[in-house]
């Protein structure tokens, strides 16, 4: 199977949010591909069980950096602990986040703690290490994951929505801003996953939901498109299809373009509009 010109035996991969979920089967994935694996996460027990992990996977070449990614000194130190060990960086995936956040009038706190990681982790993470990948002259590949939630704004934690929706309009400028760069040979991918059974994401659950992702899975998907040259990794599960997420995120621009109320597809008076235009053969949203 064909890969990304960036992954291969012996090139350099950085994970934030790599103790656990996404992060840690990304950071697996890698070295079981030969890649030499620097993981970032908050420092404890965890992080060192994850680079223990990582080491039986594949090479024996991990490292692993306590790191706030809120923290833009703390990104650049990362930046610097990475190249000082290996010299170059082949990969970078900004995937560290956290939840929950809050509605558009509460939990102040958390609102700040979820940008602060989820968005500023990614800005951070973007201006600590693009240039230098740039200047390296080799393919790279930045992935910042994103999310659903952050395409169509479903009603509830409206600071994670803000947050992921932040990561997506940053990773568009990014892509852009790379591809206008002479000879540039760094690529970007926001990766969009779907229902995913994750630390974050299980709450009280012990045992995986039949309609949720492994982060394996997520990851098997994610390296298919990076394969493929896809910008947009948007990811299905086993529940909902790429068919079924084409029409949310019409249906949501179509608030716009048809001037409905925001987040039509949650009020009563759209219900049944929604649910027709879900079950339809057109996909223009009316």
């Amino acid at each position: 199977m064909s890969q990304h010109p960036a992954l291969g035996a012996g090139r350099v991969a950085v994970i934030t949010g790599a103790a656990s979920g996404i992060g840690l089967a990304s950071a697996r994935r890698f070295a079981e591909m030969g890649m030499r694996v620097c993981l970032a996460d908050i420092g404890g027990d965890a992080l060192d069980a994850a680079a223990s992990k990582v080491a039986s996977a594949g090479v024996a070449d991990v490292l692993a950096v306590a790191t706030d990614v809120s923290d833009a000194e703390a990104v650049r130190n990362l930046k610097s602990a990475v190249y000082e060990r290996f010299g170059e960086v082949a990969v970078l995936m900004n995937n560290a986040g956290t939840a929950p956040g809050g509605g558009p009038w509460d939990h102040p706190d958390r609102w700040r703690r979820v940008l602060e990681v989820n968005l500023w982790g990614v800005i951070n993470g973007v201006q600590a290490f693009t240039q230098a990948m740039i200047d390296q002259g080799t393919p790279c590949a930045i992935v910042n994951t994103g999310s659903k939630q952050g395409i169509t704004a479903p009603p509830g934690d409206t600071a994670y929505n803000v947050s992921k929706a932040g990561v997506k309009v940053l990773t568009e400028g990014l892509t852009h801003s790379l591809r206008n760069v002479e000879g540039c040979q760094v690529s970007a991918h926001l990766l969009v996953p779907g229902s995913t059974f994750t630390g974050m994401t299980r709450g009280a659950a012990t045992e995986k939901p039949a309609g949720a992702w492994t982060p394996e899975q997520v990851v098997d998907y994610l390296l298919a498109g990076m394969a493929a040259g896809d910008f947009y990794v948007l990811c299905p599960d086993n529940d909902v299809t790429r068919e079924v997420d084409n029409r949310r995120m019409l249906w949501a621009a179509g608030d716009i373009v048809h001037n409905r109320p925001a987040l039509s597809r949650w009020h009563p008076d759209y219900k049944d509009r929604f649910a027709a235009f879900l079950a339809a053969s057109t996909m223009e949203p009316r």
